[in-house]
């Protein structure tokens, strides 16, 4: 999975282009998922978003993705689930300071954000923390709702 996450970094730009069309596309969808109803589709979108996410980035099902500010590097894959940057312990070399042989996530999200229009400056934006309450729901599903105005 590490190596995969590093792919996912280094392609950031043209991952964060089929992301923003794939969230185009969903958000036009919406009077479809409306009529199904997103109660009934929260299983089916979180089980695909887990495997896509999970292979690509090693997702951890936050319910909460913040990759496109991130420039593809899941802060959940920080030892401590750092969401706003780096820790301390950032070794010389980038590595982890909890996984030395593992590069800081905040090192990879700083460089895939370079490739990214706008995405270093998206780092810059204060996440809150997670809300736990959310962990194993969709994320794509919930931005189609609050993008569409369909509530949570």
């Amino acid at each position: 999975m590490y190596r995969m996450r590093e792919w996912s970094v280094c392609h950031a730009s043209a991952l964060s282009r089929i992301y923003g069309w794939l969230e185009s596309l969903l958000v036009r969808l919406d009077p479809l998922w409306r009529a199904i109803g997103h109660e009934r589709l929260e299983k089916p979108f979180a089980a695909v978003e887990r495997t896509v996410k999970g292979f690509l980035f090693d997702c951890q099902m936050c319910g909460d993705c913040v990759l496109s500010s991130t420039g593809m590097s899941c802060p959940m894959n920080c030892p401590k689930h750092l969401r706003n940057g780096p820790c301390g312990g950032v070794r010389e070399n980038g590595n982890c300071e909890v996984i030395p042989t593992m590069k800081c996530v905040w090192v990879a999200a700083y460089e895939g954000s370079q490739n990214i229009p706008g995405g270093v400056q998206a780092m810059r934006v204060i996440q809150f923390a997670v809300d736990r309450r959310l962990s194993g729901t969709s994320s794509w599903l919930r931005v189609v709702r609050d993008k569409t105005g369909a509530g949570a």
